[in-house]
């Protein structure tokens, strides 16, 4: 079955479609005479008609790459409110491949205490570190692929070690902009079709399954894509490490 008729079967419709987060913001905003918002609030846990009050808006966090929206949700004749912060992604190809987290590899040393030995494995893979001598099929880094074994093993073996807090960083975030929620926005025929899922349910999702070099010769851990950033015109923030997911699998979650 193709990913357009996964989309169709998992989802649902939004009428009028979306140029971008600050359309998912103004739909939060008329809750109350937006269907697709009450539908959202809905997916959310919350009765609409306990609502009082809900305010959007888009922040972004200090590393993440995510455009997200903090939405405020006040319920009637209780005192608190709930602050739920939403990341957003709009895509309009079944490849639609999005990048989660991107940042330079002492960064995610600093995140996740990897060692010095498999630090500089890393750096050899984005390019950061050149090596000469050796026959490479991309003369600016080191393939996974065209590394010995125990190399190949320390990287494997660090990543699985360090699965869930790897996982939980890149997809969720830390602090007060950490990810509850993840809304997939898909164009498909004309329509936009949208999935709604907590960030628990996103973080088994893609990181469920072993990890692995492709044979592309990067890194997989569960169905999220480990790569060397590339791009940037031969800038030297091409050899940043970055992950990627394709957002479009999660309507067929």
């Amino acid at each position: 079955m193709s990913i357009e008729n996964l989309i169709k079967i998992g989802s649902k419709t939004a009428k009028g479609g979306f140029e971008n987060e600050d359309d998912v913001i103004a739909r939060f905003n008329q809750w109350q005479t937006d269907s697709v918002a009450q539908e959202w609030l809905r997916a959310m846990n919350y009765n609409v008609s306990n609502i009082e009050y809900v305010k959007a808006v888009k922040v972004r966090g200090q590393y993440k790459a995510d455009v997200q929206v903090r939405i405020r949700i006040i319920i009637k004749l209780k005192s608190q409110e709930d602050v739920q912060n939403l990341q957003v992604k709009l895509v309009s190809n079944s490849q639609g491949f999005n990048q989660i987290d991107k940042r330079w590899v002492d960064k995610y040393v600093e995140l996740w205490g990897i060692p010095e030995d498999v630090s500089r494995i890393l750096k050899v893979f984005t390019g950061e570190i050149k090596t000469k001598g050796k026959k490479l099929k991309d003369s600016r880094r080191v393939l996974f692929s065209e590394m010995d074994n125990n190399s190949q093993s320390k990287v494997i073996k660090f990543f699985e070690d360090n699965k869930i807090l790897v996982v939980s960083d890149i997809l969720k975030g830390r602090g007060e902009f950490s990810a509850d929620w993840v809304l997939v926005i898909a164009k498909v025929d004309g329509d936009s079709m949208w999935v709604l899922k907590s960030i628990n349910e996103v973080m088994n999702f893609f990181g469920g399954g072993d990890v692995r070099i492709t044979r592309q010769g990067s890194l997989k851990i569960g169905k999220i894509g480990m790569q060397r950033k590339g791009g940037d015109g031969g800038r030297n923030t091409a050899n940043m490490l970055q992950f990627k997911i394709n957002p479009m699998e999660l309507f067929n979650n």
